[in-house]
């Protein structure tokens, strides 16, 4: 007869391991061995608490002197995952949270065509680890991250949806 327990049993322990206990009411993060990493091997969420599904942000048109489906309008990735990053952490604000209350996050990113068609996972990261384990706000999410033929927003590289847990 087959355990289903045992590679289950091994898994928690494995992860526990490199458990960190956040500071959010039972809400455990699980780090990876990298120092320094934005992003969580896992979020492990209590039933106890509330999820907010926050929808896709965009960064924003930032010069108006070029068309508004261009990528020159948004900027570079760095600068739009910034923006979208930004407007949620106002969204959440809103909402009595902070970007300390995301578990998951998923990034949808385009090629940049000023770069030949190629991702800036560099400048996603670059911003992104602004917002997420950092010495004021030292919480990492969960996250997934993909490369899309095209975004709803013309001229937009990085869409960016959040789930956050309220302690």
């Amino acid at each position: 007869m087959k355990k289903w327990w045992a590679p289950t049993l091994v898994g928690a322990m494995a992860l526990s391991a490199v458990a960190y206990a956040a500071d959010q009411g039972g809400i455990k993060i699980y780090r990876g061995e990298r120092k320094g990493g934005v992003i969580a091997k896992a979020v492990e969420v209590p039933g106890d608490k509330t999820l907010i599904f926050l929808s896709g942000k965009t960064g924003p048109i930032i010069n108006k002197d070029v068309p508004k489906d261009t990528v020159a309008a948004r900027g570079d990735m760095e600068t739009q995952t910034r923006g979208a990053l930004t407007a949620i952490q106002e969204q959440l604000k809103s909402l009595g949270l902070d970007m300390k209350d995301v578990v998951k996050a998923t990034v949808f990113m385009v090629g940049d065509p000023d770069k030949g068609g190629e991702l800036d996972k560099a400048g996603m990261n670059k911003a992104f680890g602004e917002f997420f384990g950092t010495d004021a706000q030292p919480n990492v999410p969960a996250r997934s991250a993909f490369q899309v033929a095209g975004l709803a927003g013309k001229g937009a590289l990085v869409e960016i949806e959040v789930i956050a847990a309220r302690p």
